[in-house]
């Protein structure tokens, strides 16, 4: 009696392990299906963060067409330094390629100096347990702005061309940019440098949180 009442709680306890190591598979399966969000979530967000930077320096990197920094008067200056006179129509061109990059197709708006970036990733999170997951994609959005980090300091007063035929023109002398960190910049409008790389010292990039 006692040899075939064990065998029959062993019977019994067959079924109850056969459920309990289906439900912890089907766990661990759930649990891997929320990795793979969550990469593919993570691959979006670098997408579109790598999307919006590149949109942000694309427009600080370009003035509008014709400006000549040798003639600018203060007021002009006032404003490339406060990013008014930034060539804003360029700039989500860079965009979608920067996704492409990262296996994504983007989206992008800009606001006075602030770009914003939608992401979708062209690859989905795959099938897994949980339902759905084959065509989830990954979203994300990001926005960069460009800060103004100079303002313009005392002007020096122009001084006259020394042709040796004096035209009485007089020709605008170096003038002097200071910048966050204590940073000065001496700009002379006669020896210009090229504006992509007096641009980087002017403005800075970044994600906004």
């Amino acid at each position: 009696m006692t040899t075939r009442q064990r065998f029959g709680d062993r019977g019994q306890a067959f079924p109850i392990y056969v459920v309990v190591v289906v439900g912890l598979l089907f766990a661990a399966l759930a649990f891997f299906a929320i990795g793979q969000a969550s990469v593919t979530r993570s691959n979006a967000q670098g997408a579109a963060d790598a999307a919006a930077l590149a949109a942000a320096r694309e427009a600080r990197d370009h003035l509008a067409p014709g400006l000549d920094l040798a003639v600018l008067k203060p007021g002009d200056w006032e404003g490339v330094l406060g990013g008014k006179r930034l060539y804003l129509d360029s700039g989500c061109e860079k965009a979608p390629s920067f996704a492409a990059m990262n296996d994504a197709e983007a989206t992008c708006r800009r606001s006075a100096l602030s770009f914003t970036v939608e992401v979708k990733t062209n690859r989905t999170v795959g099938e897994s347990v949980i339902p759905g997951t084959d065509s989830m994609h990954g979203t994300a959005n990001a926005t960069a702005v460009i800060e103004p980090r100079c303002h313009l300091g005392l002007l020096p007063a122009p001084t006259k061309s020394p042709d040796p035929v004096d035209t009485g023109v007089e020709k605008p002398g170096p003038i002097k940019l200071r910048c966050k960190g204590g940073q000065e910049i001496d700009f002379d409008p006669l020896k210009p440098d090229p504006w992509r790389t007096l641009a980087r010292a002017l403005f800075d990039v970044r994600l906004t949180d």
